[in-house]
C-alpha cells in the first residue's frame, strides 16, 4: 500500500502539498491537484485516519446512545443522523442502554474514552447524576427527546400531540377516555403526554376514573396487560383508549379483540409513533408521526455546528408532528 511520501514522489511535489489536497486545505494549483488525485485513484491510496486524527485532534466519529437499538424509532433516528454526518465524512459509533438509565452514564464515559468528537443521546429520563455528567463533559453534546439544561436539545411536541389526540376523541363524541402511559421519570413520554390528556379532559369538565389511567413499559405485552386492568377494574367502561406508544396501543387492541370488543364500533384507539406495524394491524391504528428521521437530521446538524463552527451556544429545536387518522377511530 503506497504512503503519502510515495504519492508525493510520484507527483513530484512535497508531502505538504499532498496533505493539502487530502484535507482540502491551503492553496494548490488546479493542475497539481488533478495530478495528485489521479495518482491517488490509480494507486488506491487510503489516508491513515489514525495518523490524521492525531494531527487534527479529531477522530471524525460521533457517538450515538440509543435506549433500545432494535426499535424502529432508533433505526429511523440513526438513518437521519447518518445521512447528515456521512456528507461531512463522519462515522457513527452506537451504544445501546437497553432502557437502563444507569447505562446512559456508562455509555457516555465509554464514548469519552474512545475520544469521539461529539455525542448524541436519545434520553429516556432526566436525573441529577445524568445532567451533572453531561455538563461536566468537554465534548459537544446533543440530546434527543428530553430537555436537559446546558446542552442543545431536539424535542418532540409531546404535550400538544397528546392534547390533539384527546381532543379528537372528544370531537367524535367520546367522554370516557382511558389512558395507557409509562413511568413519569420519562418526562417526555411519561409526564408530558399524560399531562396533555389530563388537561384536555379537565378543560371539558370530564371526570377521569382512577382505573382508566394505567402504566406499562415500551412493549406490546404491557399494553395488553394494562388494557386488561382497565376493563377488569373500571366502574364505567371507556369508549376510547389513548396509549402513549403504538406498541402499547396494539397490545391493548389485542386484549379487546380477544374479549370480543369491536374496534372502532364499541371502542376506539390511538397511539403515538407511526410505526410500520401501525399500518398493518387490523384495524389500522390511528397514530402521531414524529418523523424520527428528521429528528436525527436536526441532531446531526447541531452536533456538526458545535464541532466544525465551534459554536458553544445551546439551541432547542421543537419538531412538528402530524396526526394520522386510520380505521381504529
Amino acid at each position: 500500500m503506497p504512503t503519502i511520501k510515495d504519492i508525493a514522489e510520484m507527483a513530484n511535489v512535497s508531502r505538504t502539498t499532498v496533505s493539502r489536497v487530502l484535507n482540502n486545505s491551503g492553496y494548490v494549483s488546479e493542475e497539481v491537484r488533478k495530478r495528485i488525485l489521479k495518482i491517488i485513484e490509480e494507486t488506491g491510496y487510503v489516508p491513515n485516519e489514525h495518523a490524521k486524527s492525531l494531527r487534527t485532534k479529531q477522530t471524525k466519529v460521533i457517538g450515538v446512545i440509543l435506549p433500545k437499538i432494535s426499535t424502529e424509532t432508533s433505526s429511523r433516528l440513526v438513518s437521519g443522523i447518518d445521512e447528515v454526518l456521512a456528507k461531512e465524512g463522519y462515522q457513527i459509533l452506537l451504544a445501546n442502554t437497553n432502557l437502563q438509565k444507569e447505562k446512559e452514564i456508562e455509555s457516555i464515559n465509554l464514548l469519552k474514552v474512545r475520544q469521539v468528537d461529539g455525542i448524541i443521546l436519545t434520553a429516556t429520563n432526566i436525573n441529577r447524576e445524568l445532567v451533572r455528567e453531561i455538563n461536566q463533559l468537554n465534548i459537544p453534546f446533543v440530546v434527543i427527546g428530553q430537555e436537559i439544561p446546558g446542552v442543545s436539545n431536539v424535542l418532540y411536541d409531546d404535550y400538544h400531540a397528546a392534547r390533539e389526540i384527546t381532543t379528537m376523541f372528544i370531537e367524535k363524541g367520546h367522554k370516557k377516555i382511558a389512558f395507557i402511559g409509562v413511568d413519569e421519570s420519562d418526562r417526555a413520554v411519561g409526564y408530558w403526554r399524560k399531562k396533555g390528556y389530563l388537561d384536555v379532559m379537565a378543560e371539558h369538565g370530564f371526570a377521569v376514573e382512577e382505573a382508566w389511567v394505567q402504566k406499562g413499559v415500551f412493549d406490546i405485552q404491557s399494553g395488553y396487560e394494562a388494557m386488561k386492568r382497565i376493563l377488569e377494574h373500571a366502574k364505567n367502561r371507556p369508549t376510547a383508549i389513548f396509549a402513549v406508544t403504538d406498541r402499547l396501543a396494539i397490545g391493548a387492541m389485542q386484549y379487546m379483540k380477544e374479549k370480543g370488543f369491536s374496534i372502532p364500533k364499541e371502542i376506539v384507539v390511538a397511539g403515538i409513533g407511526a410505526s410500520e406495524l401501525s399500518k398493518y394491524v387490523t384495524p389500522t391504528l390511528t397514530t402521531v408521526d414524529y418523523q424520527n428521521e428528521n429528528a436525527g437530521r436536526e441532531a446531526a446538524k447541531l452536533i456538526l455546528n458545535h464541532i466544525i463552527k465551534k459554536d458553544q451556544s445551546t439551541k432547542k429545536i421543537i419538531l412538528d408532528y402530524r396526526l394520522i387518522i386510520r380505521d381504529s377511530v
